[in-house]
């Protein structure tokens, strides 16, 4: 029979090394447990819908650092990168086709959009999830993210993984501002294996075309798109974009609240960037009951910092969300803009101004005076809640077109 004689510190030290291996599995294991996986059917699937400039990018981050979500922002823009030689009108379908795989976490679809040289999501690093564990170690899934941390240490290369991480959530959150009609998206509100709600986000017009003016170069390619590629007098691009995206605003939610279809009820829900700014907290968290989440007092407590900060934005900050004073900013373009621009876009988006509850301004004294309100209250607006309740369910029969409209053509 052998006998060993093992050394006490070699035991010694094999027990430590054991206790270190269980300690660092218990932590992966307690990451990755932290969210079981969801059925598909129990998952909320939840769409941003808004336009560019609108505060969407706050509105998504507020989605995106909520433990239970996962969440990418503007996955539709690696269609129109890709095709950017169409016009809106012949991208929709691309653009609903994609969401729906994205948000049943098939990520496959990417691969049609990912050039060779180049195999990142758009603005992957404002995901939390993406800068979380087992796609980056470096920020426990129960804390807020950094998106410049998340840039320098981590790099979601493998879709697959990307699609793992999108089943472990109870949510799935994509903000999208290459949207501009409902109808489209019919074919998923229909879908048995989604579970889908609609964030509409508006904001004031005037206040858009200033924000806009930061990254007028940026958003030239867009223009493009947005006006089916026509040419037309550079002077007049950002009123004709402007005329669309407010078109696009007031048919969206007139369909969805006026004469909304029956599998659409309770689906939809608009907010104004305005009301956001002037009580964050109040708003947010109804916005969260909408699609089942709840309110944590870590959450609260940075939606109130990012608000109430004292910054105005820089070009440089154009795309983050930094602490800033929401509603300075949103009152930025009364001081900023010259007047005879806020009266052309108050011309091309009129209707959809006085639909909404933006006041216009008939001179540049009463643009600048602050202490006059240009927000009407919901209460008083037809699209209200309160207002909305009694309407009948019906809806146009020409909207079959969209129900039955199958995967979009190959587009060159």
């Amino acid at each position: 029979m052998l006998h060993y004689r093992v050394n006490r510190n070699t035991m010694k030290f094999q027990v430590i090394l054991f206790g270190a291996a269980l300690l660092l599995v218990s932590g992966w294991y307690m990451q990755l447990s932290l969210y079981d996986p969801q059925p598909s059917n129990d998952k909320v699937h939840v769409l941003l819908l808004s336009s560019w400039r609108s505060g969407s990018s706050f509105l998504g981050q507020v989605f995106s650092q909520h433990p239970s979500v996962f969440y990418l922002m503007e996955p539709g823009w690696h269609v129109w990168t890709q095709l950017r030689q169409n016009g809106a009108r012949a991208l929709r379908m691309a653009v609903r086709d994609l969401l729906r795989s994205l948000f049943q976490c098939d990520f496959s679809v990417m691969e049609s959009y990912l050039p060779e040289n180049q195999k990142e999501l758009f603005m992957w690093s404002h995901s939390r999830a993406l800068c979380s564990p087992p796609v980056c170690p470096l920020m426990p899934r129960n804390q807020l993210s950094n998106k410049t941390h998340c840039q320098q240490n981590c790099k979601p290369r493998d879709l697959k993984i990307v699609e793992q991480v999108c089943g472990f959530y109870s949510h799935v959150v994509y903000k999208e501002v290459r949207i501009f009609e409902l109808e489209s998206l019919y074919p998923l509100l229909l879908d048995p294996n989604l579970n889908l709600r609609i964030i509409h986000l508006v904001r004031d017009p005037r206040g858009v075309v200033r924000s806009k003016e930061k990254v007028a170069e940026y958003l030239a390619s867009d223009n493009a798109i947005v006006l089916e590629q026509k040419p037309i007098n550079e002077a007049k691009v950002q009123y004709q974009v402007m005329q669309e995206i407010c078109r696009s605003h007031l048919r969206i939610n007139k369909r969805a609240v006026l004469k909304p279809p029956p599998f659409l009820k309770g689906r939809y829900k608009l907010v104004r960037y305005e009301d956001v700014t002037r009580n964050p907290v109040k708003e947010i968290k109804s916005l969260y009951q909408f699609v089942g989440l709840e309110m944590t007092t870590q959450l609260a407590t940075w939606i109130y910092q990012v608000t109430h900060g004292k910054g105005k934005g820089s070009i440089k900050e154009a795309f983050d969300i930094t602490s800033r004073s929401a509603t300075d900013i949103s009152q930025a373009w009364r001081t900023m803009l010259p007047h005879n621009t806020v009266k052309r876009v108050q011309e091309v988006c009129e209707e959809a101004m006085s639909y909404l509850g933006y006041t216009m301004v008939n001179s540049e004294i009463e643009q600048k005076n602050l202490y006059v309100d240009l927000l009407v209250p919901q209460e008083q607006l037809s699209w209200s809640p309160d207002k909305t309740q009694h309407l009948d369910n019906s809806y146009n029969k020409n909207d079959k077109d969209f129900l039955t409209d199958g995967p979009h053509k190959k587009l060159h």
